[in-house]
């Protein structure tokens, strides 16, 4: 078997047989196919896709890949979150500790930034000392002991997906659903969790960019789900706004710290609240009103906050930073960007200001690209706000004064005035069991 033939197959439209696909991913894992080869076959399928059989192969050879987590110890109780990704998305750091507050059992695995969008175990390193390599014995006890553990992907867990993760982030095939779909469901299955909630973000932050795209994204995930044994939740979410006001990875701590404090932006919160609903309501087998009666009560009386800073504390960093926001380090230069117009905010696309993000070191642009933690961009207004010429729209965090002409151009470039004010899209369009 080569594996020129195969990425001719696909290239011209063909349909991949179950052998071909096991048979690359393995080879590819193991390191007998080099990167160049693989980019090419990603690149055949985003303009060939695959059908709902190749999909479901490729998702079982990437779970397979490595290590299964056997999680069967806690029985019903294990509870997993994961988000198409999105620009602003701090929701595992509030969701987390507020389902395992609750009762949940959460053992989750997640990813680093990919794209224009962030990724958890970057947010979580904004700790000093916040261990995201733990072994299998330290991520069983902690589980066991407090209830919630979440660490990076480690070579032994769908190492397959590992690879084709980063190969994806930069060589622009990341919005494919085959792939997308591939890699979640491979990570979710081989982390072992029996009940998944799915956000599956649309707009122009998302990776999906109309609703009917995630929607089809979404049914793809939970029928792989079903097939293996789990019970799954899909709710289709807004991403054409960024999430919250802050974006980058202490900024995004923070103000999930916020929400998690019972403050924070109102759709931040109303999101984790039903992500953390959902995953109560499977995992303990509640009606959704008394799931979403019983997390709203945890994060007011300050229980979940209290969970997240021994969860912060038992992977290894300093818990007074739960506490005291100004112990995480601050970027140098501070540069805002000003209306030069009066009116309504009636565009705001959100991949643009995840891009502009990433210029200023918040992302990767490339594999080896190392991230300023502090870096980022504070909004100060969002779709519908209405500024006087001058207002301040967002500020700009970095440490390299370089970085501030190409990401303001970008940032910029990203909003579109209006006379009157837009009809905004709802948070939650819809919900798949």
């Amino acid at each position: 078997m080569r594996m020129y033939d195969i990425i001719e197959k696909k290239k011209t439209g063909g349909e991949l047989t179950d052998e071909e696909i096991r048979w690359f991913i393995n080879e590819y894992t193991d390191g007998n196919i080099p990167d160049y080869q693989v980019s090419a076959l990603m690149m055949a399928v985003y303009f060939r896709s695959m059908t709902d059989r190749e999909t479901a192969t490729l998702t079982a050879a990437i779970a397979e890949s490595g290590k299964m987590l056997d999680l069967s110890e806690f029985g019903e109780l294990t509870a997993d979150k994961h988000s198409t990704g999105g620009v602003g998305d701090k929701t595992t750091l509030i969701v987390a500790p507020l389902a395992a507050s609750v009762g949940c059992k959460v053992a989750k695995i997640s990813g680093r930034g990919l794209g224009h969008t962030g990724g958890t175990v970057d947010k979580l390193e904004s700790f000093p000392g916040f261990n995201t390599s733990l072994t299998a014995e330290e991520f069983f006890n902690q589980v066991r002991n407090i209830g919630i553990s979440v660490i990076g992907q480690s070579e032994g867990i769908a190492p397959a997906d590992k690879k084709l993760y980063a190969l994806r982030d930069v060589t622009a095939t990341v919005n494919s659903i085959p792939l997308i779909t591939s890699s979640i469901m491979g990570k979710k299955l081989a982390a072992g969790s029996k009940n998944i909630v799915l956000d599956v973000k649309y707009g122009s932050g998302g990776f999906m960019k109309t609703a009917e795209d995630a929607e089809v994204l979404a049914t793809n995930m939970v029928e792989i789900g079903k097939r293996n044994g789990r019970r799954i939740t899909a709710l289709i979410t807004n991403m054409d706004v960024p999430l919250g006001y802050n974006i980058g990875n202490s900024l995004e701590v923070i103000e999930a710290i916020s929400v998690l404090r019972g403050e924070g932006p109102e759709d931040l919160r109303r999101i984790c609240i039903e992500l953390a609903s959902a995953m109560c309501a499977s995992t303990l087998s509640l009606d959704i009103k008394e799931a979403r009666a019983r997390v709203i009560e945890s994060l007011q009386s300050g229980k979940a906050l209290a969970k997240f800073k021994e969860w912060i504390s038992a992977q290894g960093s300093d818990g007074e930073y739960t506490e005291n926001a100004d112990l995480f380090p601050k970027a140098a230069i501070a540069y805002d960007i000003k209306a030069c117009n009066s009116g309504y905010i009636s565009h705001m696309d959100a991949e643009m200001i995840g891009n502009a993000a990433t210029i200023l070191g918040a992302g990767r642009a490339s594999k080896e690209d190392v991230i300023d933690h502090s870096a980022g961009i504070i909004l100060k207004k969002k779709n519908g706000d209405y500024l006087n010429e001058g207002d301040v729209i967002m500020t700009l965090l970095t440490n390299d004064e370089g970085r501030i002409s190409s990401a303001e151009k970008m940032a910029t470039g990203a909003i579109t005035f209006a006379d009157k004010a837009p009809e905004l899209m709802p948070l939650i369009h819809k919900i798949i069991i």
